[in-house]
């Protein structure tokens, strides 16, 4: 059995899938390299099937007609042989000696019988012309170096939240849980990072760079434009993720916490690029986001608006809502997220 399947899902990839595959390809036989072709028109397939011709025994390609990120992220994982599964979008990539030192600690982990069903690593935001390249690390979060369960995990910064770019699931839990992300819709890595953190029991983390997480692409799905542009996807995957757990029935507290703060989150990225469109449509779409998650789930809601970011997305008026757009432009300088 392989170590580490990564799955990369590609759609007209051509121009930089290469980097993505030959970063992966330094973990050796004990990776397991998933391309999906998910309907490309250009030469994904066959820059794809040059690898699987190069490398038989490590790189797979498998073709589908075209249904979305999600759908190829499912592709990727019905066909992952591995014990551990990541995803890696096709325009980024990872640093080959941060690889390195996952799969020898998984090694480790496993030959003392105590691999995790998480594992957890840094990501950097790798944004085009940025003179300085910022790293989300888990420092003051999690424990380092050692296994742990939900009970030891301490406090999360706003900006450290779990994304797919830092979780590595083992493969075995993804599928008994059930994940099945939708189809021809965008920002289904929330979904893929949230809905099966209650089944995780053990964690482990790493404090290593291991993503590197490309931004400069004006067609990119997190350009703030293409954001605003997509909002009604964004507020479906918010949906989904609010209704994919009783939160309330989760018996670690600290993790019930998390995953309200991960949608808090959730419901104030979708408040504030409402905002920043600006129309009376996008303004009562807004507010029939924050009346259905009081009418879903009133605890919840009572829960989120309680915290800062459910405040401070729900002050009143003009005055109100420019004030969310100064905090959002200030955050985005801090860390370059789009």
């Amino acid at each position: 059995m392989k170590l580490l399947t990564a799955a990369i899902p590609c759609y007209n990839s051509a121009a930089y899938m290469r980097h993505a595959i030959e970063t992966l390809l330094c973990g050796g036989d004990d990776m397991e390299i998933i391309i999906v072709n998910d309907g490309s028109t250009d030469d994904t397939q066959k820059i794809a099937e040059e690898y699987q011709e190069k490398y038989p025994t490590v790189v797979r390609v498998v073709s589908q007609e075209n249904g979305g990120h999600g759908e190829a992220v499912n592709t990727g994982l019905a066909y992952a042989t591995g014990l551990y599964f990541k995803v890696v979008d096709s325009d980024d990539w990872v640093s080959e000696r941060a690889l390195r030192q996952v799969l020898n600690t998984l090694k480790e982990l496993i030959a003392d019988g105590n691999s995790p069903d998480m594992f957890i690593a840094n990501y950097v935001y790798e944004k085009v012309g940025a003179r300085r390249k910022k790293v989300i690390n888990y420092n003051w979060a999690l424990p380092k170096g050692r296994i742990f369960t939900w009970d030891e995990i301490m406090h999360f910064r706003q900006s450290q939240n779990i994304l797919m770019h830092s979780a590595i699931y083992r493969t075995k839990l993804l599928k008994d849980c059930g994940i099945r992300l939708p189809k021809h819709t965008f920002y289904v890595d929330n979904i893929f990072v949230y809905q099966p953190l209650p089944y995780v029991k053990t964690l482990y983390y790493l404090d290593v760079n291991l993503y590197r997480y490309y931004i400069g692409r004006a067609d990119q799905s997190v350009n703030e434009q293409v954001m605003i542009r997509r909002i009604d996807q964004q507020l479906k995957i918010t949906k989904i993720m609010i209704e994919s757990h009783d939160l309330f029935q989760i018996k670690s507290s600290k993790l019930q916490n998390y995953m309200i703060k991960y949608l808090a989150m959730m419901m104030a990225i979708c408040s504030v690029f409402l905002i920043k469109e600006g129309s009376e449509e996008s303004l009562i779409k807004k507010k029939n986001l924050w009346d259905y998650l009081r009418n879903y789930d009133r605890r919840l809601y009572k829960r989120i608006r309680s915290q800062i970011l459910g405040r401070s997305m729900n002050l009143p008026g003009k005055f109100g809502r420019r004030i969310v757009e100064v905090g959002y432009n200030i955050i985005r300088r801090i860390y370059g997220f789009n």
